[in-house]
């Protein structure tokens, strides 16, 4: 579905997300479209593994630390993309975020699709995201597929860091605390 330019609802270790190829333009165009996104909001990524994600994303040294330190779990890493992935994904910008969620279907999904995959999360934009196929289909009845894993386990976003060089920065708290990713790089 994913190499057909498919939008699928899926599971992560938080809430449902949507997945598209970030490097197909026009399933990221569409995926924009169905949530009624802004197209100046990037898209962050889930990758199966941290091979995975250097294929997607230039991983610093800082980056590196990190994702050994804390995938898989809530953590996105913010980094600059690679050019393979399409510049609508990228909302303009040359970075992308990244992650390994700690939810088995999740990676499954990612490393079966042979690429990271998008993982925005399966809502109308600035809706509560959806934490069961039931509430992902009540709020976007369009998706062309879900991957029915049960509930999520629901929980605080990820945390968004910045690692685009030696300096790692904050960009969005959430369930791995500051404090404790500032620990993990001494």
């Amino acid at each position: 579905m994913i190499r057909q330019g498919l939008i699928v609802a899926y599971p992560t270790d938080t809430l449902y997300g949507l997945a598209v190829d970030p490097r197909d333009a026009a399933a990221v165009q569409r995926l924009y479209a169905l949530k009624g996104r802004p197209e100046t909001s990037a898209l962050t990524l889930i990758a199966a593994d941290v091979a995975q994600a250097r294929r997607a994303a230039h991983l610093t040294p800082p980056a590196e630390a990190l994702a050994r330190d804390w995938w898989p779990g809530p953590l996105t890493i913010v980094v600059y993309a690679d050019a393979s992935v399409a510049p609508a994904a990228l909302a303009g910008g040359r970075t992308v975020g990244v992650r390994v969620p700690d939810h088995a279907v999740a990676v499954d999904f990612a490393r079966a699709a042979g690429f990271c995959i998008t993982a925005t999360s399966a809502n109308r934009s600035g809706a509560a995201p959806p934490a069961s196929p039931d509430e992902v289909l009540a709020a976007l009845p369009d998706v062309d597929a879900i991957l029915d894993a049960g509930p999520a386990p629901g929980g605080p976003p990820s945390t968004i860091v910045g690692a685009l060089d030696r300096d790692v920065t904050l960009i969005r708290a959430g369930a791995v605390p500051w404090e404790r990713v500032l620990r993990s790089l001494t």
